[in-house]
């Protein structure tokens, strides 16, 4: 039996600990959240503290914020990397600059532990029914290794290298363009407001139009129904946008679309909806044009 641990029982973080579990894998998951630690014992989880548990792990995925928690959970004071075995594998699954993904790969490579470079994409639902998409990069040897987990969380693998730091570079890309597409679309919709056009009309057509995406698709209904409940926070985006924009500016290229997109979601969070869905970009907007969205 596979033995697995996952740090960080999150939105995203949850649904993988339960995919593990279905396929069958002794699985330990741990959070900031004794509550939802607890939680997931309750739902089939092993127990034991993660320090005492270590030794018998094949497989740790980390579902971490950023990189300096990723960074303080392999290697902080209570570093897991030192306990666990040779040829036991990370899968690193927060969004992170690409050199801090080789950074991670040297580092566990010098006590004998495998790293593949691992972010995710999908949402809440695709992590709970094992269906994300994985961008991935890392050694033959730790694709090799990382296989059953990879199999049991995700739909689709995409192996992008055989070292870490191309699975975030992709990871960029795609955060790039989610986070200008949600914006944008928190845009069009508020736009149409001034114009006589409903939310619900806005989702109705547009979705059928060239101007769609998916985010549009997913997260414009949130806005329709007034519902901000936190399937990804709009938290997440100074974050991420900030990554890319420190990469971009590292590679001296210019992305104004994702500044503008940036500066979107910091209004937001100074708006104090940070801990909510990230829909709600478009009360920023609203708030601008002296608009009431749904459910206001």
């Amino acid at each position: 039996m596979t033995t697995t641990a996952i740090v960080g029982l999150g939105s995203m973080g949850y649904g993988m600990a339960q995919s593990l579990l279905r396929a069958g894998m002794r699985t330990h998951g741990y959070d900031i959240s004794a509550e939802r630690t607890a939680q997931f014992q309750a739902e089939g989880g092993a127990e034991g503290a993660l320090g005492d548990v270590a030794g018998t792990l094949d497989a740790l995925v980390v579902v971490v914020l950023n990189a300096a928690q990723t960074e303080d959970v392999l290697f902080g004071a209570n570093g897991v990397v030192a306990g666990l075995r040779p040829g036991a594998i990370v899968l690193s699954c927060a969004t992170v600059p690409p050199a801090f993904a080789r950074e991670m790969e040297a580092r566990c490579a010098t006590s004998g532990v495998l790293y593949l470079d691992a972010p995710i994409s999908g949402g809440a639902a695709k992590a709970a029914s094992g269906q994300l998409s994985i961008m991935a990069s890392g050694t033959p040897t730790a694709f090799a290794a990382a296989r059953p987990v990879l199999d049991a969380m995700a739909e689709t693998v995409f192996e992008l290298g055989d070292a870490a730091g191309a699975g975030s570079a992709m990871k960029a890309v795609n955060q790039l363009l989610a986070g200008v597409h949600i914006a944008t679309m928190a845009e069009a919709l508020t736009f149409g407001m001034t114009q006589g056009v409903t939310p619900a009309s806005f989702v109705e057509v547009i979705s059928k139009c060239a101007g769609t995406s998916w985010m549009l698709e997913n997260r414009a209904p949130h806005i329709v129904d007034g519902d901000y409940a936190p399937r990804s926070s709009v938290n997440i985006w100074p974050k991420d946008l900030g990554i890319v924009l420190d990469i971009a500016r590292d590679a001296g290229f210019e992305a104004p679309i994702t500044d503008t997109a940036l500066a979107q979601f910091k209004a937001a969070a100074e708006m104090g909806l940070g801990g909510v869905d990230d829909a709600a970009v478009a009360k920023v907007y609203a708030k601008q044009a002296g608009l009431k969205l749904p459910g206001e």
